[in-house]
């Protein structure tokens, strides 16, 4: 049986073996040129003239290319037109391209654009650097969003307590390992092949055509692996597959853009920075009776995919609780910083963050464990069981998961352990926390919930797909194989998953949104799915048996009393010219939403999970060190549980070093990105995975027809280590017995630390 198994990734052995090619190990054309490109050195500022004939005078140069040798339009924004490929009048951010040189050589080209300054002129203007003073001078890159239900000032007026808190959640580099490339190759008949590491080939496919006044047919995107993508290669790949593009339409010869990682990180965006302003107001037992919340994020100089994240985030504030009366404001900050786009939870984890931090700081203020806080407020199974935005939350399986985890996990013994060390122990504090997740799956824009699939069947019985979505190593190719064997009933070594090609399947939507498997899964065995019936219709035809008589198992076909083998039905099935090939669609349904009430049903299904994290933290230096991590994961039924249970560890360490390691830091004069290199930001190592690190798959079956009744893994997991940020937040409250709310801001930075536990010890120190 294919699918269920632990197998390994299809693409495992090349890895390991240095034989898995990505884009800058593609062979070069003779001809190819390379690509850099010149940056501002400015937040905000006029764009007088670029020295385009001193530049090109430059030994080595082979041509420069301004924004007035785009032949169609200066524009790459996915959403909204508002994101030039190259500055054009006006520079918005330090960092921002301006022009690109062409040489023969990429160091030459690198120089070059790296002497921007001496051949610019710019006049500077005033630019808004944070979210903060973004928001106070009302500069927003969209409108403002407003959700509502029922009437939190008269809720919050009326409730036994009340609680105001703001809280500052950093964002966080994709830091994926290939950084963004694209290589453009010039064909017949004003036509062009991309190669190009991105999430969203289609997009890439429109955005190249609409830079060069180009109908889409004439754009051919290719991406057969990424090293990595997180998001930052949804949209985001798109200004450096253009400036490829038209290079090489221009010039006539192969063009290559690869970044180095210090511009990729000086010119791309990345997770929202998030200011929380929240106030609500509960009851004896820490219900949430009412909140009032303001999110402000830093969108960056252009809206990119900010409307939708900031949509995602405001849909989930509620995590895993029931909000009677909510008030929340989204706030999409214009800064003059780069314009930050997807990121593995696309502001799910940005927003579940704030209403953690919420009943956290309940649970403190009345004394309680916040475990039992949180089961306070969980949705009910059969009531109180409708979100802020309409939709019911009709597969909730959080009460068992978290009675499994809490006993698998031993945490009420382990808090009364904690509390006795602590209490003995002057400089070291443990800390503990538990947390759930409620995750909405689909994309919050309903047409993007779509996906194509062809699946041929050869006359030697093996089997070749091609679908939509991208492989970025989470797997995606892996599952949609064992789909397909799985649907056809032969062994997934017969299955090859090639290249995603737009001019194979078209009109795609993103890898994105964790849909990879769910979309291109079930399309992909749609396909395999009208292959099976042809050749049941013509086995039961030749053999005089009834077609849903007919098996197909074990690479087998059972015909009755005969037993085929599957490369013989196909090689008969080819001689008697039945169809071997298909195309497989698949779309999501019963999916709507009102954009303007911020009102629907956005998503297909929930995924949940929970952990339980200890920490470690030295009171003197603000260090820290996770000591266990007990993780519970729904993934329904898993198609892949090896896959999936990478996934999750992945998806946690990453987002714990989103919470307490990857600091990002603008220069508040200048406004240049200082974190711009592995030097200076700091993403989490295999040292600081826990010693003791437990995941669990909990065990369900997607109560929606989803393929194989799985749920999707990617981006959920994410979210499971809110646990590390709040156990580190209870570290530093034991230092005040529990009595002082920890101003801790995220990440939790050792100087983060320091500060939250100066604040705790100056608020408990004698008057």
């Amino acid at each position: 049986m294919s699918a269920g198994r632990p197998l390994p990734h299809e693409s495992a052995h090349l890895h390991v073996q240095g034989g898995a090619p990505y884009i800058d190990d593609l062979p070069e054309l003779t001809g190819t040129l390379h690509a850099a490109l010149g940056l501002s050195l400015v937040a905000h500022g006029k764009l007088l003239s670029i020295d385009v004939a001193g530049l090109r005078a430059l030994p080595g140069v082979t041509a420069i290319l301004t924004a007035a040798d785009i032949p169609g339009t200066n524009d790459c924004g996915p959403i909204i037109q508002d994101d030039p490929i190259l500055a054009d009048g006006l520079v918005q951010y330090l960092g921002q391209p301006m022009f690109a040189v062409l040489s023969t050589d990429r160091e030459t080209a690198r120089r070059v654009a790296a002497r921007a300054k001496e051949f610019v002129q710019i006049e500077p203007l005033p630019a808004l650097l944070t979210p903060e003073a973004a928001h106070a001078a009302a500069q927003y890159v969209v409108p403002p969003m407003h959700l509502h239900r029922g009437d939190a000032a008269q809720a919050l007026a009326a409730a036994p307590h009340r609680l105001s808190q703001t809280f500052h959640l950093g964002g966080q580099e994709q830091f994926y390992l290939e950084g963004q490339i694209s290589y453009a190759i010039p064909k017949e008949n004003n036509s062009l092949q991309v190669y190009c590491s991105t999430q969203h080939p289609s997009e890439m496919q429109h955005a190249i055509a609409h830079a060069l006044n180009w109908h889409r047919h004439q754009v051919l995107v290719e991406c057969r692996r990424m090293g990595g993508g997180f998001g930052g290669k949804e949209s985001q790949s798109a200004l450096f597959a253009c400036v490829a593009s038209i290079a090489a339409h221009l010039l006539k010869r192969p063009v290559k853009l690869r970044l180095d990682r210090d511009d990729d990180f000086m010119i791309t965006g990345r997770r929202h920075c998030f200011v929380h302003q929240s106030e609500v107001g509960y009851d004896d037992e820490g219900r949430l009776l009412a909140a009032k919340v303001n999110m402000i994020s830093r969108a960056g100089f252009s809206a990119d995919l900010s409307a939708p994240v900031m949509t995602r985030a405001m849909c989930h504030f509620d995590n895993a609780y029931w909000l009677p009366h909510v008030d929340i404001h989204g706030y999409c900050a214009k800064t003059n910083t780069q314009s930050n786009t997807a990121f593995r939870g696309f502001g799910g984890p940005q927003g579940a963050l704030a209403v953690e931090m919420v009943l956290d700081s309940v649970a403190r203020q009345l004394g309680k464990d916040p475990l039992d806080v949180r089961l306070a407020n969980l949705y009910g199974q059969t009531e109180h069981n409708v979100t802020p935005y309409g939709q019911v939350v009709d597969d909730n399986v959080l009460p068992q998961l978290l009675q499994e985890l809490v006993t698998c996990s031993d945490y009420r013994a382990r808090r009364q352990e904690l509390a006795t060390f602590n209490a003995n122990s002057p400089v070291l504090k443990k800390g503990l926390a538990l947390t759930p997740v409620k995750f909405g799956i689909s994309f919050n824009v309903v047409h993007l919930n779509q996906a194509g699939a062809l699946v041929h069947v050869y006359s030697d019985g093996s089997i070749l797909v091609n679908h939509g979505g991208t492989e970025m190593g989470q797997g995606l190719n892996t599952k949609v194989a064992q789909m397909v064997a799985y649907t056809l009933g032969v062994s997934t070594q017969r299955v090859r998953v090639t290249a995603t090609d737009t001019s194979k399947v078209a009109n795609t939507s993103a890898t994105a949104a964790s849909t990879g498997s769910d979309l291109n899964g079930k399309a992909a065995a749609d396909a395999a799915r009208q292959i099976k019936e042809r050749l049941a219709a013509h086995l039961a035809q030749r053999h005089q048996v009834a077609a849903d008589a007919i098996r197909f198992e074990n690479d087998h076909i059972v015909c009755g009393a005969e037993t085929l083998t599957f490369e013989d039905v196909a090689m008969d099935a080819h001689m008697e010219r039945v169809q071997l090939w298909s195309d497989g669609f698949y779309a999501t349904p019963g999916l709507r939403w009102d954009r303007s009430t911020m009102q629907g049903h956005p998503f297909y299904y929930f995924a949940y999970g929970a952990a339980v994290s200890e920490v470690l933290v030295d009171t003197l230096t603000g260090e820290w060190k996770l000591l266990r991590a007990d993780v519970l994961h729904d993934v329904g039924q898993s198609i892949n549980p090896a896959l999936d249970l990478g996934q999750i560890e992945g998806g946690f360490i990453q987002g714990m070093g989103w919470l307490t390691s990857e600091e990002l830091y603008w220069h508040p004069g200048t406004g240049r990105l200082m974190t711009h290199a592995p030097s200076t930001y700091k993403i989490p190592t295999a040292s600081d995975c826990p010693a003791h690190f437990h995941v669990k798959l909990f065990d369900n079956l997607n109560k929606q027809d989803t393929i194989y009744r799985s749920k999707a893994v990617g981006e959920p997991p994410l979210l499971l280590p809110f646990s590390v940020f709040l156990a580190i937040r209870d570290a530093i409250s034991s230092v005040g017995q529990h009595r002082v709310d920890p101003p801790l801001r995220a990440p939790a930075t050792p100087e983060a630390i320091l500060d939250a536990l100066e604040a705790v010890k100056a608020s408990t120190a004698p008057a």
